[in-house]
């Protein structure tokens, strides 16, 4: 999902440096997922060339992304990477090294929080970026794109997203507090400015990260009612998985 998410924000890039920077990233996020998947066949959780098989939630933001993320604006993007990255890619990581005891995972996730952290500096410093401007002018376009059908889709399945994946993540042993603790992250590195905190973006998912985390507010209702209907949701309704999934592997590549 970072690696196509990635590649949509290189088409969007404001300066050729830039786009240069996510074309790097794009092949980075998608070596992860390969070298999660080598873990995991290691392991014995998956035979011969099998993939895993991603949740109903994973697909319908796979699908979101593959149809809608080249139209989305870069202000959007990449606002919600960051997020995505911080929020589960970190807490996934810091899981694996407190409960795996393979030298070789840990050396895996050494390399993997050594890209990461390059993303999420580059990932903050283009949300200061974008919140440069007349402030009107922002709050204008936000209010725009807000109103997209296709953002909504995306949003729907980003918030069942994140609650499926908190219970994943407290199904393997994973405390809670942990995934919150990451998120808060989010808003801590991305407020230290007024640029930052002038990106409208920044704003809507600092504050639906504080209801994400407060487990007692009434946002959480809804979303998990959503996260059980979607399970009813038969695989097949949704289409064949994107090229660009099957394109993961546990063979070292190139």
């Amino acid at each position: 999902m970072g690696a196509r998410g990635f590649a949509a924000m290189a088409k969007k890039a404001p300066t050729d440096t830039l786009k240069e920077i996510y074309t790097y990233f794009h092949p980075e996020g998608q070596r992860h997922a390969n070298a999660e998947i080598a873990l995991m066949r290691r392991w014995g959780m998956l035979d011969g060339d099998e993939l895993p098989e991603p949740n109903i939630n994973l697909r319908l933001t796979i699908e979101w992304l593959d149809r809608y993320s080249d139209d989305m604006p870069l202000k959007v993007l990449g606002s919600v990477i960051p997020m995505l990255e911080i929020a589960l890619d970190g807490a996934l990581l810091k899981f694996l090294l407190e409960e795996v005891d393979d030298p070789l995972c840990h050396e895996v996730v050494e390399k993997i929080n050594a890209d990461e952290s390059r993303h999420l500096g580059v990932d903050f410093h283009v949300m200061e970026m974008l919140g440069r401007g007349k402030l009107h002018r922002q709050t204008v376009k936000t209010l725009g794109t807000v109103v997209s059908p296709k953002l909504i889709l995306g949003v729907l399945a980003y918030a069942t997203l994140l609650n499926k994946m908190r219970d994943n993540i407290v199904a393997m042993g994973l405390r809670e507090e942990r995934l919150y603790e990451a998120m808060n992250k989010y808003e801590r590195i991305g407020g230290r400015t007024a640029e930052g905190r002038r990106n409208p973006w920044f704003q809507i998912i600092s504050q639906h990260g504080k209801m994400v985390v407060n487990r007692a507010h009434p946002y959480h209702k809804p979303v998990d009612a959503l996260v059980k209907l979607t399970s009813h949701i038969p695989i097949g309704m949704i289409g064949p998985v994107p090229t660009w999934v099957k394109g993961l592997t546990w063979r070292t590549t190139a």
